[in-house]
């Protein structure tokens, strides 16, 4: 072993930029596929979806439980990114509350072709729970406070428990495909909004 071996084994570098960019795009054709297949989908109908190998999904994700859960963090944070940036780029507070909010509900969706496995006994999901609580409520805090501080929404909405309504909103539906739950979160974001 040489000497640049040596210094390789001890830290461990960055992504390039096309290789995170491909990563990504593979989570997010996992997402997709496990919304419409359920997380049990042949790892060869992600690899199509994804437009690359089954090998490479392999290289990446060395099983099923390793690419659940990094679907699960890619969503979590994609989630988490969008709040700051709606809010510096929308028309109000509020408009970017409920574009938020809009956001949170493709995620439960996707969520929802994970909830079995999440809450199975494999100890390797028991983090994500903790991880999503932690990632969101403050994105959600910080949107809500934001509306209220421009007098959109009335202050005291306690994020944890809008977010949990929405969540069970989604639920709601199962596979009745008259149960509109956009629609109805639509209508409790709307709720949100002050009328004077």
């Amino acid at each position: 072993m040489g000497d640049g071996d040596r210094g390789a084994e001890g830290t461990r570098r960055p992504q390039r930029a096309d290789a995170r960019r491909n990563q990504e795009a593979l989570l997010d054709a996992a997402a997709r596929v496990f919304v419409t297949s359920g997380v049990e989908a042949p790892i060869r109908e992600i690899a199509a979806e994804a437009g690359v190998g089954t090998a490479t999904i392999y290289r990446h994700f060395p099983t099923r439980a390793d690419l659940i859960i990094a679907v699960y963090r890619h969503q979590v944070e994609s989630c988490a990114e969008a709040g700051p940036v709606l809010l510096a780029t929308s028309a109000s507070p509020y408009q970017a509350l409920a574009q938020w909010i809009d956001r949170f509900v493709d995620f439960v969706v996707t969520k929802h072709g994970l909830a079995a496995v999440l809450q199975s006994d494999d100890p390797c999901f028991d983090p994500l729970h903790a991880y999503f609580i932690d990632r969101l409520v403050p994105v959600c805090a910080d949107l809500l406070a934001a509306a209220a501080d421009a007098g959109e929404i009335n202050p005291g909405t306690d994020a944890y428990a809008l977010m949990r309504g929405v969540g069970s909103l989604c639920v709601g539906a199962g596979d009745n495909p008259r149960y509109d739950a956009r629609g109805l979160v639509e209508l409790l974001v709307a709720g949100l909004r002050r009328t004077t």
